[in-house]
């Protein structure tokens, strides 16, 4: 008995080394992507593959030092990718789990521009006043305190932020054809800003072509709720994700899941619509996999449900909407 338990611990042990296979890629100016789309991939991997990769910062790495102007950044959110996934077709559920994220540089950027931010006039809020003139914070980054430093522009001021590091965006080709661009989040994932994409959690898409098309990018160090002004602590990163198959299982809306928690995703506007969408699809997770009523999940979400307000920027707005696990009963196998 001793014996075929060590064979099955060794055969499961080789299995899980075959499947730890790791493809690694290199980002730059010159390769990344500006939209969510059907597009050429960069490379295959099949489930179990782990991805090491890096990602540019927001503006491509192109802001580096004062007197530098967001005008000479390329565009926005530059991602890498895509990513073919074989055995993904669309009805799947493509995972993605996030193993490790480092920043990739010893300073990170923050900044506004007119037209852009939750309190400024925007074209989807306009207002009879001046908007705010472009401005750009760097943030010096501690990598052994694991801290980055904000330094008031107008006053002696600063202070230490730990560092969150996190995928501002990450997603897959949408369904139906569709190119969309690299600030926009939607069904297909995208420009999220989630603090919840970070090491220790899974994200979970629909599959909406074959091999899903995996694309990730605009590196966080650090963000605040809402991420007001439109940028976090903007960053290059260097990632290791593992990528899996669900075959036939499929979701409406990216989610999240840890060993604590699960979590669904609302992208929308307004907010009150994201919210909506977030919940909805918290309550349908909780019925499927757990086995309560939707009125029960609904009830209990309730009492004990947490909602996140990622950002309120972007063309759509974010919302996540979670549960701890030791609320919900086992779940179903």
């Amino acid at each position: 008995m001793r014996f075929r338990m060590a064979v099955v611990v060794g055969i499961l042990a080789g299995t899980m080394a075959l499947a730890q296979n790791v493809v690694k890629y290199q980002a730059t100016i010159n390769n990344v992507k500006y939209v969510y789309a059907s597009a050429p991939p960069v490379a295959r991997l099949k489930a179990g593959d782990i991805l090491d990769t890096n990602t540019l910062d927001c503006f491509g790495n192109a802001i580096q030092k004062p007197g530098d102007t967001l005008s000479m950044s390329k565009g926005d959110n530059p991602l890498t990718g895509p990513f073919y996934v074989e055995g993904a077709e669309p009805g799947d559920t493509l995972a993605v789990k996030i193993l490790d994220l480092h920043v990739d540089s010893n300073q990170g950027v923050g900044g506004f521009a007119p037209g852009f931010g939750a309190i400024n006039p925007t074209n989807y809020t306009p207002m009879l006043t001046p908007p705010p003139p472009e401005k750009i914070w760097f943030y010096p980054i501690d990598h052994a305190t694991n801290t980055a430093t904000f330094q008031a522009l107008d006053s002696k001021f600063s202070t230490r932020i730990p560092l969150h590091p996190f995928f501002g965006c990450i997603g897959v080709a949408p369904a139906g054809g569709e190119a969309r661009s690299s600030i926009v989040p939607a069904e297909f994932g995208g420009n999220m800003d989630s603090p919840e994409a970070s090491v220790g959690n899974t994200v979970y898409f629909p599959v909406n072509v074959a091999g899903g098309l995996l694309y990730m990018g605009d590196g966080h160090a650090a963000m605040g709720d809402g991420e007001i002004a439109g940028t976090a602590i903007e960053v290059p990163l260097h990632a290791r994700v593992q990528v899996d198959v669900i075959k036939g299982h499929k979701i409406s809306w990216p989610r999240f899941e840890n060993d604590s928690a699960i979590m669904t995703v609302g992208a929308y506007r307004p907010l009150d619509d994201c919210l909506r969408i977030a919940f909805t699809e918290l309550v349908s997770w909780i019925h499927q996999d757990y086995g309560l009523s939707e009125l029960d999940a609904y009830e209990l979400l309730s009492e004990v449900g947490r909602i996140h307000l990622n950002e309120m920027v972007d063309p759509n707005y974010v919302i996540v909407a979670s549960i701890e696990k030791k609320y919900l009963p086992a779940k179903k196998r």
